[in-house]
């Protein structure tokens, strides 16, 4: 958490520092927040698991040794839509969240949060390569489907949980009036991955702790749309690749995997803006 609060500490004072270097600036900056919900579609990901600890695990009855991979696994996001309608539930789904600045009326900043979530799909059959339990395990039978039960489930739903900080750059397109205002953004940025890995791996389940797993890159570009002044939608595409140098699965600190892979999202957000100067 002292990484997001200091992720967070650093955005404000880089938008206070621009604010302040340019008269100019200072009369058309503004602050804005915004809230929505993103679907998201996953490529292909060869995923590593590893515990070298060898400590005896008195549910699976075997030493805590592994280094296996699956090849080629495929995924899928869970939106869980249908938590909206209760407010209470409203972090439940695939939920985005923005903070940003604009220094005028052309570039800006903001901090960009995605609450995904990503799922390897069960029962899928998939090559697998290395050693369980001091096992050779090439393409075994016993391993080449993802059977939750007997072997693997690996999910990052709690959120696979992407934290950006984004470049803004907002192109005008049609401005009939001062209550009316519709623009293109693109938003490149980069940050960290910030996942709570849940993994049932060989009978034995865990939800481990959040942590920074990794990095991220992307783009994120679609259409803006300000009106009355204080309030936007917009609606956006996200590409974006994700390196999970070190997900936490079983073994709290011992067991670990790694995986990359491609992610495309759909987000549409609503916001308010607020005047920075009068």
């Amino acid at each position: 958490m002292r990484y997001l609060v200091l992720f967070v500490f650093l955005f404000c004072k880089s938008a206070s520092f621009f604010s302040q270097s340019d008269n100019l600036i200072k009369k058309k900056s503004k602050w804005y927040i915004s809230w929505g919900y993103t679907r998201a579609i996953y490529s292909k990901s060869t995923i590593h698991f590893q515990n070298l600890s060898n400590r005896y695990n008195p549910i699976t009855g075997n030493n805590d040794y592994y280094d296996f991979t699956i090849h080629n696994v495929s995924a899928t996001d869970r939106p869980d839509f249908n938590k909206i309608k209760d407010v209470i539930n409203i972090t439940v789904p695939q939920f985005v969240a923005r903070v940003g600045y604009m220094f005028n009326d052309k570039w800006g900043i903001e901090m960009n949060y995605d609450h995904t979530k990503y799922v390897v799909i069960d029962y899928q059959k998939t090559n697998i390569t290395g050693q369980i339990f001091g096992v050779d395990v090439l393409n075994d039978p016993a391993y080449r489907i993802i059977d939750p039960v007997k072997f693997l489930h690996f999910e990052h739903t709690d959120g696979a949980n992407f934290w950006m900080l984004n470049s803004v750059r907002k192109r005008k397109l049609y401005n009939p009036s001062n209550k009316f205002y519709l623009s293109c953004v693109f938003k490149p940025g980069a940050g960290i991955v910030f996942p709570r890995t849940d993994v049932s791996l060989f009978g034995q389940q865990l939800n481990n702790d959040w942590h920074i797993a990794g990095w991220i890159v992307g783009l994120e570009s679609g259409l803006r749309i300000e009106f009355l002044k204080h309030g936007f939608f917009e609606l956006v595409v996200k590409e974006s690749y994700a390196d999970y140098v070190k997900c936490l699965v079983l073994g709290k600190g011992n067991g670990s995997a790694r995986h990359q892979f491609f992610t495309g999202q759909l987000t549409g957000t609503i916001g308010l803006i607020f005047d920075s100067k009068k």
